[in-house]
């Protein structure tokens, strides 16, 4: 079940008296230094501060409710005997360089937005987190930042075997992605990833549009798993 970003050098002319090697050797040494500054523009730090609404595609988290629940059994909200299967971490702008912004804006959210949101997200506490540090990211204000995140868990359909699995299951990463490829035949290869850690399926990532259809992932979207086949945790 699912819960609902132009370099120029100009090199300075020489006089005639320097021979041509000391002219190559400082324009050698001009591009050394510009180097850095052409890899910054094109390589972004993992998370940033960013400005609200610039950003080029969504990254739709979905959550191993299982796997969760190992570390965090306090967590009575999403943990207690709820049967919890694949649910909806979060929906999160992104960049096609690598990255994404977060803490964009300090926005309200609305006692309407929270309610609404705390029926997508298995626990409330998550809620205050993804408005503040993704949605506020997005160029909406609360209730239409929440409303996008639950059409997206709409464009994705769960496969069958993760719908309420009453075993735990032994699966590759490969073979996770071949089931949501099998029931969501749209999706681009390079449009979905399977997050693991410690032998667990974590996390399935889905990349999306601002249209919210699949697309290609931007740069430094990957899986994470191991080769051999990881545990998917019964939802019992």
């Amino acid at each position: 079940m699912l819960i609902r970003a132009r370099l120029e050098l100009q090199v300075p002319e020489m006089p005639p008296s320097h021979p041509r090697g000391s002219t190559t050797a400082l324009v050698l040494a001009l591009l050394c230094l510009a180097c850095p500054v052409a890899f910054a523009r094109h390589h972004r730090d993992p998370a940033q501060d960013g400005e609200s609404g610039r950003f080029d595609y969504y990254l739709l988290s979905l959550s191993w409710s299982p796997t969760y629940c190992l570390t965090h059994p306090y967590d009575r909200a999403q943990c207690a005997s709820k049967g919890y299967g694949f649910v909806l971490h979060g929906l999160w702008p992104q960049y096609d360089a690598g990255g994404y912004p977060r803490n964009c804006a300090d926005l309200p959210l609305s006692a309407d937005a929270e309610a609404f949101a705390k029926t997508l997200y298995p626990s409330p506490k998550l809620v205050q987190h993804e408005w503040s540090q993704h949605g506020s990211c997005s160029g909406m204000d609360a209730m239409g930042y929440f409303r996008t995140a639950d059409r997206a868990t709409a464009v994705v359909r769960i496969p069958e075997q993760f719908e309420a699995p009453l075993t735990t299951l032994l699966m590759s990463d490969e073979q996770i992605a071949s089931a949501f490829r099998v029931a969501n035949p749209a999706l681009p290869p390079d449009s979905l990833t399977v997050v693991c850690a410690r032998g667990q399926l974590v996390e399935v990532r889905i990349c999306l549009n601002r249209a919210l259809a699949a697309r290609s992932c931007g740069r430094g979207v990957r899986s994470t798993c191991p080769a051999a086949p990881v545990q998917i945790r019964s939802t019992r």
